[in-house]
């Protein structure tokens, strides 16, 4: 479904975003596209979720790992971009792979190969792409997009320092930067030129004069370098020089209270107040951009561990890409880039390969901008589809299911890890004030039973958890529902409403609407809150 024309809504695509790009996104259709792909060989990616309170632990969730290993997986991905089209991209491929062998990084490499030309088909001929990456990889990456989008379409390597330096400085220097490649599609691109402020040490030192309104300003040189121009010799407050500029301009400025003399003879000089400065010229070097850290008062940490700064993603933004481009990310991860697109009126696509991703992103950009509107493709909307994705991938399954009520993932991808809980829903107890849990199971498969509620009773006596909520396909026997009512009731002093401790839906009834029956639930804490942005205020961005 390629967005159309005028203005498409706004998506978020769960899925591989190879495919999604070759399915979904048309030629040319795309303004600018920013992807930050991980590579820190067998890393992996946890999602950090905090309970309200501290009386509970926190959880980690492991989204992906980043384990790239050479299979019948990188052999596809490689030989798909034999069969490109795009030979000299093949031909560097294919050299990499005589130097490093058959090993993680070609994996890694031969994977982004095939969806770096992908990238380059829809990004628009003015458009551009800047790829974020650690020296790790960058190296290598810098070669296949030169191969794919051509060494003459190479604009910027732009350093981002970081204030918090990574590694030991007592072996090595302390590793304190990423790399963001910058490349355009054509020779033509857009671009909105940026500056920085001037430093105060400049200002004091260069603009030291003061009008009676405050205005500060320096004096410049009136004078022209070039001495052979005739038609720029003249004599101005008694003074004959070649000027820069001709006459009426020079008489224009001096009607305006621009041009000074400090005294009879003297060679008058320009007014150059500071308030009409651009500023000094962005460089490739970023040091006044922090990363995103826990005590952030700009960016609320979300739990994403490869989570950048908006500002970045703005800066990106403002320089690459008008007001009615269309920004792509297919890496999206916990979307910045597409929460800063939003901040800025841009139309956006976001792709990601996790649900606990694509939750977080709709929290987020539903916190942030309260009445936007987006869509999600991807995800289950019917029963068969959710079956479908079960079989796929069972983790997949229950963090999308767990997200249909508002609970926040629990456990990971280890066999045993979660002790019999997916999800945890965090309540706002009236009787006392406090946080407390439902637990949260969810089960895929055609054969429930007894004994599966009997093992989530269980589960909340050695939790001490008032509830629990059992999620399955298949709709639940009879013995189960008595076993499930034999949990007894909740029952709040303040309201005098009973809640039943143990409650069975199926995963139809969530998708028709239904939701379980519990206290006051704590949204906020399926995933941390992104702060509310006013996107009435315009602001200058460097």
């Amino acid at each position: 479904m390629t967005p159309p024309r005028n203005r498409p809504a706004n998506q978020l695509f769960y899925g591989d975003n190879l495919v999604v790009l070759r399915r979904e996104i048309a030629d040319e259709s795309v303004d600018l596209i920013y992807l930050d792909p991980p590579f820190n060989s067998n890393a992996t990616y946890n999602i950090l979720f905090r309970s309200p309170t501290g009386g509970h632990a926190d959880a980690q969730i492991a989204a992906f790992e980043d384990s790239w290993h050479w299979n019948a997986v990188a052999e596809e991905a490689f030989d798909d971009v034999r069969r490109s089209g795009h030979a000299r991209t093949f031909d560097l491929l294919h050299a990499m792979r005589g130097f490093l062998g058959d090993n993680d990084m070609m994996a890694y490499l031969a994977m982004m190969a095939v969806r770096l030309i992908e990238l380059h088909r829809v990004l628009k001929p003015t458009g551009s792409l800047y790829l974020h990456c650690d020296p790790t990889a960058s190296h290598y990456l810098k070669l296949l997009l030169d191969g794919v989008f051509g060494v003459r379409n190479f604009g910027n390597e732009i350093i981002w320092k970081r204030q918090n330096a990574k590694g030991l400085a007592s072996t090595r220097f302390a590793r304190n930067h990423d790399v963001i490649l910058r490349y355009t599609k054509s020779d033509e691109w857009v671009w909105n030129a940026a500056y920085r402020p001037h430093d105060i040490s400049y200002t004091d030192a260069f603009y030291r004069f003061e009008d009676a309104d405050g205005r500060r300003y320096q004096l410049a040189d009136l004078t022209n370098p070039n001495k052979d121009r005739a038609n720029l010799t003249y004599e101005f407050r008694g003074v004959t020089r070649v000027w820069r500029w001709t006459r009426d301009r020079m008489a224009a400025a001096d009607a305006a209270g621009l041009i000074v003399q400090s005294r009879a003879g003297s060679v008058p000089r320009l007014k150059r107040y500071l308030d009409e400065q651009e500023g000094n010229p962005l460089d490739d070097v970023w040091s006044d951009i922090a990363p995103v850290q826990a005590n952030s008062t700009v960016d609320r940490r979300l739990g994403y561990p490869t989570q950048k700064p908006v500002a970045l993603l703005e800066r990106i933004i403002a320089a690459s890409s008008d007001g009615d481009a269309v920004v792509l990310d297919p890496f999206c991860g916990c979307g910045t880039a597409i929460h800063a697109a939003q901040k800025m009126g841009r139309r956006w696509i976001g792709i990601d390969v996790t649900h606990l991703a694509i939750s977080l992103i709709e929290k987020r950009l539903k916190d942030a901008f309260p009445d936007i509107a987006f869509t999600v493709e991807g995800t289950p909307r019917d029963l068969a589809s959710a079956l479908d994705l079960a079989a796929r991938d069972k983790y997949q399954f229950q963090w999308w299911a767990v997200s249909l009520v508002d609970a926040q993932p629990y456990g990971g991808r280890r066999k045993g890890a979660d002790g019999g809980i997916d999800g945890v829903i965090w309540l706002q107890l009236s009787a006392t004030g406090k946080a407390d849990r439902a637990l949260v199971s969810v089960k895929a498969g055609a054969n429930v039973n007894v004994a599966m509620i009997r093992d989530l009773k269980g589960t909340m006596e050695r939790e001490k958890a008032p509830f629990g909520l059992f999620l399955t396909v298949t709709p639940p026997t009879r013995p189960m529902r008595e076993e499930a009512a034999s949990a007894g009731t909740w029952r709040d002093p303040l309201t005098d409403q009973a809640f039943s401790r143990l409650q069975i839906i199926t995963l139809q009834e969530l998708m028709d609407g239904k939701r379980p029956r519990l206290p006051i639930v704590n949204r906020a804490a399926a995933f941390r809150r992104a702060g509310r942005e006013d996107t009435t205020r315009q602001e200058r961005l460097l």
